[in-house]
């Protein structure tokens, strides 16, 4: 099953209040919102980290909104860790099935801890997010994501 697969069972089986957008090919953040006719800051932006030191050796799918920058050290606190980096191509691919820009803010990984930073709810009604795929993306309510999906809350933000 794929990612996307996955991801429309979850939402379907939440009966999420949701919408699909097929478009070109498309990981860049202001391009695919023009494309979708979201705000750049409704993007759900999701970073797969690795977190090291003080006994943790985590990874962590990192969202925020997409008109901002993620503080690698604000990851690793938020799950006891020291440090934090981005994964590598290949531990992306094996953890979310997915390449970059194409990933969901939604984990069906058991080492892929969701931190999720509170103003990506906060400011939208919806949050918007390439769904597995670069050419489909799904608009989605964010308090329906907030009940569905598994995460943890923390300022994540620089």
């Amino acid at each position: 099953m794929t990612t996307f697969e996955k991801l429309t069972a979850l939402l379907d089986g939440q009966l999420a209040n949701y919408k699909r957008v097929e478009h070109a090919p498309c990981g860049k953040c202001e391009e695919v919102a023009a494309i979708r006719g979201t705000a750049i800051s409704q993007g759900a932006k999701a970073l797969v980290c690795h977190v090291k030191g003080n006994g943790v050796k985590q990874y962590v799918l990192a969202v925020l909104p997409a008109d901002q920058q993620a503080d690698l050290s604000k990851v690793a606190n938020a799950v006891g860790g020291l440090r934090a980096s981005l994964a590598s191509p290949a531990e992306v691919d094996r953890l979310t099935g997915c390449v970059f820009g194409a990933i969901p803010p939604f984990s069906f990984h058991d080492e892929l801890q969701v931190v999720v930073d509170p103003t990506l709810c906060e400011r939208n009604r919806e949050i918007a997010f390439n769904a597995g795929r670069l050419e489909t993306s799904i608009v989605l309510d964010a308090q329906d994501y907030q009940r569905i999906g598994r995460f943890t809350r923390a300022d994540i933000r620089k």
